[in-house]
């Protein structure tokens, strides 16, 4: 990869598999960085910085005011509870069987399982996945519970962007019918170039500069411990499952708590 023999998304694929992570399980579906911030401009510029979000920072602290109000919650924990193994920054996942569906919900049998998982039915249409823009808007800034990441088909497929079954996901309270996913202004309204710029900037020469700090963040030592609280990037102990000493739990009530809290919620990967 240093070398350049290989993409950054292969590299990335690589680790995901490495981790654990697979196609075959929602729960520890492979998860890829967010990796730009520009979704409002006309033509996109991939040898601006600015373009680019910060990678070398959680989705939790993209922003300062909202990395503040983390470090708050972290600190407020220790006060109020005195209970260190509670203590964390969040307490959602940025990959989980539901933000996978959620991201697919368009293609079958992501529409199916995003039912089931939903206790039958679609989730209320505002919150629907329907606009990368607005998605971006409320995982780096707006949503105090969304720190959402991505997925590998962010990167090479434009299908799950429309909804050529005509699916029925409802309408927005603005009267807005939910169909294709809204595409920024330099998609020219146009999956397949979204999914080429999109790769593009994947494998750019920004990303690959600093797609290794996003890396400790997910994979390495910034995932636990001293360096992930210095990161603002520590989440609530359920999810680090391989922490988690299931056997030694004999409270059965606790153990299905545990267990139900990592399929609804995501998990930590394995770190490489």
């Amino acid at each position: 990869w240093q070398k350049r023999e290989i993409s950054n998304f292969d590299y990335l694929m690589y680790l995901n598999t490495l981790a654990g992570r697979s196609y075959n399980d929602y729960m520890q579906y492979p998860v890829f960085p967010w990796v730009l911030a520009d979704y409002h401009s006309e033509t996109l510029n991939l040898s601006n910085p600015h373009t680019f979000r910060d990678l070398s920072k959680p989705m939790g602290a993209q922003t300062v005011e909202r990395k503040r109000k983390f470090i708050q919650r972290f600190n407020e924990v220790e006060k109020s509870e005195g209970d260190l193994s509670a203590q964390c920054h969040y307490c959602t996942h940025y990959s989980s069987a539901i933000i996978v569906a959620s991201y697919l919900v368009r293609m079958e049998p992501f529409t199916q399982t995003f039912c089931s998982l939903q206790g039958g039915s679609f989730d209320v249409a505002d919150r629907m996945f329907h606009s990368v823009k607005s998605t971006w808007e409320s995982a780096s800034r707006d949503n105090m519970s969304d720190v959402r990441e991505l997925i590998p088909e962010f990167f090479y497929l434009p299908e799950f962007l429309t909804n050529a079954n005509h699916v029925e996901l409802g309408c927005m309270q603005d009267g807005t019918v939910l169909g294709d996913v809204h595409l920024p202004p330099w998609a020219d309204g146009d999956p397949h170039k979204f999914i080429q710029l999109h790769r593009q900037a994947l494998e750019s020469d920004y990303v690959s500069a600093h797609l290794h700090h996003w890396i400790d963040l997910i994979f390495g030592h910034k995932q636990h411990g001293s360096a992930a609280v210095e990161a603002v990037n520590t989440y609530h102990p359920y999810f680090y499952g391989d922490k988690m000493d299931l056997n030694n739990i004999k409270d059965p009530l606790i153990k299905s708590t545990i267990l139900g809290f990592i399929s609804n919620f995501g998990q930590i990967p394995k770190q490489v």
